[in-house]
């Protein structure tokens, strides 16, 4: 991987740690290990942003998740987070969300949250894979209730990289911010019937309870899926670095997979579903089942 990328990365990783201090360019310097100049210039490049304008976006959107999560006052989250002043906070975060603070404490509703991801993923991505590396692959039934998905479509796209590339990939962030009834936001490959003309197969969405009728934000729609079974496959924790070949170990293992030794079938009337990638407890990927 290029020694830029990972600069980046490293320059990435240091802001996660230490949002809650003053981070000045010689310290992101000192981390990527080029000159001040050109680490500005290799941060802005890859991630679209000026190191400053990366760390507040980041930081509005830990201040956002603090206030909908817990019981804080504004001026308390505005000076933790290097505000010179309560209005100045506000400001900004009207601006970047088009609420203030003080109503979105009370009542939160779905906003774009800044989602950092990672500059080396893109180029993780496109390295080969060598399956004989393949890890080990946990497989369970689970059921899911009928429920409501609020979804944004694509155009065209069957999977991660073109949907983001559609849509944007802070689509993630304002999903983030919806409460979710399986308690984090999914990805899905949709059947024909849930489908949309000239829409995607891969959508994004957050599941809730049946029948909702809470914000729905612009452009997103609601769909209702039945109550239905499920195998869940759960590949092993993974380092950030061999993310790429956890995601083909949980794939290629769903693949081989037979449902009929178990009492099954697949049931593709039903989505498959993505759960985010999470090197701690490893990748997942559900595949609705029909008993025999």
């Amino acid at each position: 991987m290029k020694e830029q990328i990972l600069a980046v990365q490293r320059m990435q990783d240091y802001i996660e740690a230490n949002l809650e201090t003053e981070i000045t360019l010689a310290e992101l310097a000192q981390q990527a290990m080029f000159s001040p100049w050109h680490s500005y210039r290799l941060f802005r490049d890859y991630t679209g942003l000026t190191p400053a304008e990366y760390i507040r976006r980041l930081r509005l959107s830990w201040s956002a998740k603090q206030l909908k999560n817990q019981e804080c006052r504004i001026a308390d989250v505005a000076f933790e987070l290097g505000f010179g002043s309560v209005d100045g906070y506000q400001r900004a975060f009207r601006k970047a969300f088009g609420c203030n603070p003080k109503s979105y404490a009370k009542e939160p509703v779905p906003i774009p949250l800044f989602i950092p991801y990672g500059v080396k993923f893109r180029a993780l991505r496109k390295d080969g894979i060598d399956m004989e590396q393949l890890q080990s692959v946990f497989i369970q039934v689970l059921k899911k209730p009928e429920r409501s998905v609020i979804i944004k479509r694509g155009v065209k796209a069957e999977d991660y990289f073109p949907y983001c590339e559609e849509v944007g990939c802070d689509i993630w962030g304002v999903l983030t911010s919806m409460d979710s009834l399986c308690g984090e936001p999914v990805c899905l490959w949709l059947p024909k019937k849930y489908k949309k003309p000239n829409t995607s197969t891969y959508v994004q969405g957050v599941e809730a309870e049946a029948g909702y009728d809470g914000t729905v934000p612009e452009g997103f729609d609601v769909i209702t899926l039945p109550e239905a079974e499920y195998l869940a496959f759960q590949g092993e924790p993974f380092q950030e670095q061999h993310y790429c070949e956890a995601i083909m170990a949980v794939k290629h293992a769903m693949d081989q997979y037979h449902p009929e030794v178990i009492g099954y079938q697949w049931d593709d009337e039903n989505p498959r579903i993505q759960l985010e990638p999470r090197g701690e407890r490893g990748y997942i990927e559900l595949r609705a089942v029909k008993r025999k």
